[in-house]
């Protein structure tokens, strides 16, 4: 059974890396799968219904946490699933495929380069101001205003 939940989280984890949301979608179906084997494992061998009968004998009682865990997986599982259906629903009717395109900004921005601001602190270098704390009043356009002005 370790061997099928291997599988399963391997084979979830490759559709989750895939660029259209459909495949996304397949990977965390398979991935939620995975998760609830793996609890249910957890659980050990199957036992009596964790139901006190008074006795005060729970040697033979199943676990019931890694069923209420199974049972949290599923809704998670079954969230992400809706949610990513509509995504990709979106995504189709807006543009015509499911294809999740390169963010050209982010590769702008990972090309800049940063520079140590006074606190020790990452700031981004834009060319025109160079080490200018992005919080300062140097770094925006806008005019320095004091309480007493915005009225």
């Amino acid at each position: 059974m370790a061997v099928v939940v291997a599988v399963l989280y391997s084979v979830g984890f490759y559709l989750l890396l895939q660029r259209s949301l459909m495949r996304v979608l397949l990977g965390v179906v398979v991935l939620g799968h995975g998760a609830n084997l793996l609890l249910q494992l957890a659980g050990g061998p199957p036992a009596r219904p964790p139901i006190l009968d008074g006795t005060g004998d729970t040697a033979g009682l199943a676990d019931p946490l890694p069923q209420a865990l199974a049972l949290t997986a599923v809704v998670i599982t079954f969230a992400m699933t809706t949610y990513l259906l509509a995504l990709g629903y979106r995504s189709w009717v807006l543009v015509g495929h499911d294809e999740v395109q390169d963010d050209l900004e982010d590769r702008r921005i990972a090309r800049r380069r940063t520079v140590k601001a006074s606190m020790g602190e990452e700031v981004e270098e834009t060319g025109d101001e160079v080490g200018v704390d992005p919080g300062s009043a140097a770094a925006s356009d806008d005019p320095v205003t004091s309480t007493a002005d915005v009225r």
